[in-house]
């Protein structure tokens, strides 16, 4: 999967530019279709550094797709939860949502360069991926692009079919194509510390307002894998950014810090970076046949983990629409459904990130007082506390995405309305425990709830390229498929379609799928 020759291929369906978390994930997605796709990382190699760290129950399960979900987890630390403190005083323990019988913890912690890793491990021969490469131009061209790569054995000309841009904050794509990002900066920083400590703490997201430690400042820690701890903490707005990245600078900090909450083993320091706030998007992530995922596409704050994972999201999303009209199973114009799909995510991401951003950074001193005046509420009042809650990312549901299906009838609830991402589910399966996220990943799914034989019509919908699995009353033993996909009768009958990127496109009572696959027509797909 990775190619040492120095000869490129005159064309390619598929050039990723960027070889991080997203362009690897989107390229071992895209590989388990069977379509080409030529990746180009300007590193010589995976990642440094913690960087992105916080991997969501979602990312977890688009990395299942490819198979990378248990080195992951195996690898990772999961938690639930987290606290927060003013000052000494404990202001907030919050749990995320969670219950035993789900597939994945709500977060694992795990350094980038694991998702890198695992990613690209997951891929298959279709997945070639080109270290030390750079794309340096790029001429559109109604079929397609062609794309000018540097590397070690010198320029190269590639003609493809399709072009991914996931080269991050400061893709070249985008620049190449004149587009700028949109948005808001921060001017608050924070110093970014990777180092190793044992620890025996459970593991949970940590912040301090205002600790003793470091008067004034806000510091945030997570435990990860390696005896790692990741350190966060701002700077003063009148700090030189060079000075404050010195590590005679930053040691005594984390110091102060580390002694302040009693851990007193050896430690020492292994990355040190900075950061600030940006909340950023492209207004279209679709131009031609050119696309744009990850940080080349958006720019969210770190304050409730939705940059890589919502970066993964983008590869989820795009994949199959990607391999579907490669592969002729639809038409073109699908792919300006992932561009106003996630661009709404990103907004959705944004506005949470801006809110977050708000209060661990105040972007000035009226944000720094009413910061205060909820801290100090928060010490004996608990309705106060929930303004502290870093609200962690979570699917965005696609409210106007043109793929919904409008649906017709009664149903409890709209948990699995169309546009909102598909509710996992225990199932007793033939061969064990099964969960519906499982399922999902590939291929178009109906969800069959029937209260006995199913109809043949049914068993020929693999032939219009939609699996089907049979939700009998009998598997769901918890009852949680019938309760979350809105039908509470034991007996109702009704078809659910989930998209490959576990979505709920359209939901029908009954077990007729002449509805089903005429909408499929109705939106493009060749049924």
């Amino acid at each position: 999967m990775t190619t040492l020759e120095s000869s490129f291929p005159d064309r390619i369906p598929v050039l990723i530019a960027g070889g991080g978390p997203v362009g690897l994930t989107l390229a071992a997605l895209l590989s388990r279709y069977g379509i080409d796709c030529l990746v180009v990382e300007a590193d010589e190699a995976y990642c440094s550094g913690s960087r992105a760290i916080c991997m969501s129950r979602r990312s977890q399960e688009i990395l299942g797709w490819v198979g990378a979900d248990k080195p992951l987890v195996d690898k990772g630390l999961s938690w639930v939860g987290g606290r927060s403190y003013w000052r000494d005083a404990e202001v907030l323990h919050f749990r995320m949502p969670s219950e035993p019988t789900q597939r994945f913890a709500p977060m694992v912690n795990i350094q980038q360069f694991y998702v890198e890793e695992f990613a690209h491990r997951a891929g298959t021969a279709a997945m070639d991926v080109r270290w030390s490469s750079r794309v340096t131009a790029l001429r559109p061209l109604d079929d397609g692009a062609e794309v000018e790569v540097q590397s070690p054995s010198g320029i190269h000309k590639v003609r493809a079919d399709w072009v991914v841009a996931c080269d991050g904050g400061r893709s070249t794509v985008r620049e190449q194509l004149g587009l700028q990002l949109q948005g808001t900066q921060y001017d608050g920083k924070y110093v970014i510390v990777d180092i190793v400590q044992k620890t025996k703490r459970a593991v949970e997201r940590l912040a301090w307002f205002d600790p003793p430690s470091n008067p004034g400042s806000t510091i945030l820690m997570h435990r990860q894998p390696d005896d790692v701890w990741r350190i966060d903490y701002q700077i003063r707005d009148d700090e030189d950014p060079v000075e404050a990245v010195k590590p005679e600078n930053v040691l005594p900090r984390v110091l102060s810090h580390l002694r302040m909450i009693g851990e007193d083993e050896p430690w020492e320091p292994l990355w040190i970076s900075i950061y600030n706030a940006k909340c950023l998007s492209l207004d279209s992530y679709r131009h031609g046949r050119v696309l744009f995922a990850g940080d080349a596409a958006h720019l969210v704050p770190i304050f409730g983990v939705r940059g890589l994972n919502s970066g993964l999201d983008d590869a989820g999303n795009l994949a199959w629409k990607l391999a579907a009209v490669i592969e002729g199973r639809a038409a073109e114009n699908l792919l300006d459904s992932y561009s106003t799909e996630r661009v709404h995510a990103a907004r959705e991401n944004i506005a949470y990130g801006a809110k977050s951003t708000e209060f661990m950074a105040p972007p000035n001193f009226a944000f720094k007082l009413m910061r205060e005046a909820t801290l100090r509420l928060a010490l004996s009042d608990d309705k106060v506390r929930s303004l502290i809650n870093p609200r962690q990312s979570s699917p965005i549901t696609y409210v106007d995405s043109p793929l919904n299906v409008p649906q017709a009838g009664a149903w409890a609830n709209d948990l699995a309305a169309p546009g909102a991402p598909a509710p996992e589910a225990l199932l007793a399966g033939p061969h064990g425990p099964l969960h519906l996220t499982q399922c999902f990943g590939r291929d178009m799914l109906c969800l069959v709830f029937a209260d006995g034989a199913m109809p043949d019509a049914l068993r020929d919908l693999p032939d219009h390229g939609v699996a089907v699995l049979e939700v009998e009353p009998e598997a769901d033993t918890l009852g949680q498929a019938r309760q979350r996909y809105g039908l509470l009768e034991a007996s109702a009958e009704a078809l659910v379609l989930v998209r490959p990127d576990g979505y709920v496109m359209g939901r029908w009572r009954g077990l007729d799928p002449a509805p089903l696959l005429a909408a499929l027509e109705q939106k493009g797909f060749a049924v």
